[in-house]
């Protein structure tokens, strides 16, 4: 039962989270400051009350329309709002599979918790990074150099812990792996960039995108980011498919060619499952191969 309840308190803190996130959508392009003005309606201006602001609820009571001008607030508002909560009580719920940890030390939930925690800052960044470039085509330095620092300082950290007594020996050993992992994904994409314009004479990924892999291998390792890597392509080659089978989708046959598919959107998609199912999708994937 303290199981189900905590699950449900941090799906409930993950809609309000996303909530500050589809402000921070909101604003950042446009580069506003999130903590002023009070949340408003972009079409007319109109000043939210607090039951306007409430995540999820709102949306559903007001039908999508703002309650002054009507206009349409658009999917993404919800979307990212359950998609942060729901990540966030999955988190919760993976992470402590049992109420009572049988055998389990204060060490060891403190780990569990901790992990927990990080999962959901990876899950907040990447839903932020993946509506960016859904909607902007744009890959923010300032999220993404960030995030490579605080995943490589977490994770090195939290690798190093477990063998505390020989902790000055294991926090080198950690720290060298990750950043080789994290050049590796980062020159995977800087490679396939440099391949594509020698073909084509155009760039095709952008710089971006490689610090987003390097974000990603930071986080869950280089498996995880080569993971969330193929993850992504194959989401993205099974959107391009939809888009060519829908005529409306390529008006202009020469125009079908240069359009641009985000494809820091599939890698964090990609980088999500990755972090909850990576390490049951490389072990299936290893049964399978035979190895």
């Amino acid at each position: 039962m303290i199981h189900i309840l905590a699950t449900i308190f941090v799906g409930l803190f993950g809609l309000a989270f996303g909530s500050f996130l589809n402000l921070c959508l909101s604003r950042w392009p446009a580069g506003e400051s999130v903590v002023t003005p009070r949340s408003h309606c972009r079409h007319c201006n109109h000043t939210l009350s607090w039951w306007e602001n409430l995540p999820l609820a709102s949306w559903l009571v007001l039908r999508g329309r703002c309650r002054g001008c009507r206009a349409w607030i658009g999917w993404r508002y919800p979307l990212v709002e359950l998609a942060v909560g729901g990540l966030w009580a999955l988190e919760c719920w993976q992470s402590f599979p049992s109420a009572s940890f049988p055998g389990s030390t204060t060490f060891d939930i403190s780990m569990r918790a901790t992990g927990a925690l990080a999962n959901m800052i990876l899950d907040w960044i990447l839903v932020a990074l993946a509506v960016l470039d859904a909607e902007q085509l744009w890959l923010p330095d300032w999220i993404t150099l960030p995030g490579i620092a605080l995943g490589f300082l977490f994770r090195v950290l939290f690798l190093a812990l477990p063998g505390f007594s020989s902790f000055a020996k294991t926090l080198p050993l950690a720290a060298g792996r990750r950043l080789l992992a994290i050049v590796f994904a980062a020159g995977t994409i800087l490679l396939i960039r440099w391949v594509y314009w020698l073909i084509r004479r155009r760039e095709g990924i952008g710089l971006g995108d490689a610090k987003l892999m390097a974000l990603l291998a930071a986080w869950l390792g280089l498996w995880g980011a080569l993971l969330s890597f193929c993850l992504g392509v194959v989401l993205g080659a099974a959107i391009a498919l939809i888009l060519l089978a829908i005529p409306k989708a390529q008006p202009e046959t020469d125009a079908w060619g240069l359009r641009k598919l985000p494809l820091g959107t599939f890698l964090c998609m990609g980088g999500v499952i990755s972090s909850i199912w990576g390490s049951q999708i490389l072990a299936a994937w290893l049964r399978w191969g035979g190895f």
